[in-house]
């Protein structure tokens, strides 16, 4: 027999296993495939979290840059500032960190984060932490004063008790209403759970290391551990707390009137831009 006889002989005897053999192959090769992309997840996944600071940090340099006396109210240094607008900075003296009160000379020598969240979010959250649940600090010096003015309660019930019994307290939209008012930080600073967090963290004027959302929270707080060299020392637990969702967040905001809407956005655009917030079009357009 000639050899391209047997070739072709040998062909044809094996030709019902080629598929299999191929399949096999195909198999193989994506094995690999899969092996050097698990290997190489943990780095692919701590450079784009890098990646993703940098930007963050940058976005904080450029618009600041581009507008700083309208995000730091006229103030052109750390000198400028009193105790109380950097009441809001913790410091860990062991570790050196910084956390968005310091004595302003030590700023420089410690690692400074913040954590931000979406300011409409944020806004939602506050609400139902604060008026929501039976909670008499913020019943007594808040809530009855917002179920007054926006309301028509003329004599809101005397304790947080009476409210919750009789179902009483301010609606979302009341509490919108309440931050709308030209009156409010005319009689006091925004409480810190509604006040802008640019205003609290003055970060046009700190130059903040790390910049959290709290929409990564997970993966940001890792992130920092590491580079503070603290994941052995400190374990994050895994958070449990539903985040808002669009959806939800557009149902929240159905009873607030879209020009309310548009005057709430103007209050807290700062914090967007900042931040890297995008625009709610969805809610502000309508």
């Amino acid at each position: 027999m000639l050899d391209t006889d047997l070739d072709e002989t040998w062909g044809q005897a094996m030709a019902p296993c080629r598929g299999f053999l191929l399949l096999i192959g195909f198999l193989g090769s994506m094995f690999l495939m899969m092996m050097f992309r698990w290997d190489g997840l943990p780095e692919m996944r701590a450079e784009r979290i890098h990646q993703q600071q940098e930007l963050r940090k940058k976005l904080l340099r450029e618009t600041c840059d581009g507008d700083r006396d309208a995000f730091t109210e006229g103030k052109h240094s750390l000198d400028d500032l009193s105790d109380k607008e950097l009441e809001n900075l913790i410091v860990d003296d062991k570790h050196c960190i910084i956390y968005c009160y310091i004595p302003k000379a030590k700023l420089k020598h410690y690692t400074k984060f913040m954590f931000v969240r979406d300011p409409f979010t944020r806004l939602i959250s506050a609400y139902r932490d604060k008026f929501q649940r039976h909670n008499e600090y913020y019943y007594l010096n808040f809530a009855r004063d917002i179920l007054r003015l926006y309301a028509n309660l003329t004599n809101p019930p005397q304790t947080v008790d009476k409210a919750f019994a009789s179902g009483v307290h301010p609606s979302f939209y009341n509490f919108i209403q309440y931050l709308l008012d030209l009156r409010t930080e005319e009689k006091q600073p925004f409480e810190p759970h509604w006040r802008q967090m640019y205003r609290q963290c003055q970060p046009c004027l700190i130059q903040y290391d790390f910049v959290g959302h709290q929409e990564t929270l997970q993966q940001d707080a890792e992130q920092l551990l590491k580079m503070l060299k603290l994941e052995n020392d400190i374990k994050f637990p895994p958070s449990y707390e539903n985040m808002t969702s669009p959806t939800s967040v557009s149902e929240w905001f159905s009873t607030v009137p879209l020009e309310d809407r548009r005057k709430l956005y103007q209050l807290y655009e700062k914090d967007f831009r900042l931040f890297g917030y995008r625009r709610p079009g969805e809610l502000l357009d309508g």
